[in-house]
């Protein structure tokens, strides 16, 4: 498969079969991760994998969680809340049979003045992000769905995957991953912007 067909094929899967996900490719995925550009060379970002059943289902009720806090302060109305929980919780949205939590640890510095510090934050969550990219790339190749999920991010909720991960609040949660074997067709979506709206040649 050409690098074209995988950047086309990746998409954001969000029903998984009930399937584990074999040790070596999770392996691989974690492998080309560390693969993306990392600033000031820090590498200061952990990939947690979460297999334990009991903390899986503890991810999913907090996946639930954010999105709704994320949709009700986006003025969504409550009886669309209550068809997502439906979707979460009866039919399984999002419930996958690995989850990879990607940190990035805020104390790990390159430059110590006070004045760099929330560059250097930043520069840690670009990091994070391309090795995300990479690792939903490399899982196209391995026939594995992903989905990025941010809401997670929000403070209470990746305390709660910092606490079940043992992690201090020195880590910051980039993003949480569902992976597993696709339940639903991979469907190519166009962007809603054409490339003309997005490019500008100076």
């Amino acid at each position: 498969m050409e690098l074209k067909d995988v950047i086309n094929r990746r998409l954001s899967v969000r029903y998984y079969e009930d399937r584990e996900v074999e040790e070596d490719k999770i392996r691989d995925l974690v492998k080309v991760g560390i693969r993306a550009p990392t600033a000031s060379g820090l590498e200061n970002w952990l990939f947690v994998v979460y297999k334990d059943k009991n903390f899986r289902k503890r991810i999913h009720e907090t996946i639930y969680e954010a999105h709704a806090e994320y949709y009700r302060a986006h003025g969504l109305p409550e009886e669309k809340i209550e068809k997502l929980r439906m979707r979460i919780f009866e039919k399984g949205m999002y419930k996958a049979p690995v989850y990879i939590g990607v940190f990035v640890d805020k104390e790990t510095r390159f430059l110590k003045g006070e004045e760099y510090k929330e560059i250097e934050f930043l520069w840690s969550i670009e990091s994070a992000a391309m090795a995300i990219e990479n690792l939903m790339l490399k899982a196209v190749e391995l026939e594995l769905g992903t989905c990025y999920i941010g809401v997670t991010s929000l403070e209470k909720y990746q305390k709660k995957l910092r606490k079940m991960t043992g992690l201090d609040d020195n880590w910051y949660l980039v993003g949480l991953i569902p992976v597993g074997y696709p339940a639903e067709k991979i469907v190519p979506r166009p962007r809603r912007k054409p490339l003309e709206k997005v490019l500008k040649v100076i």
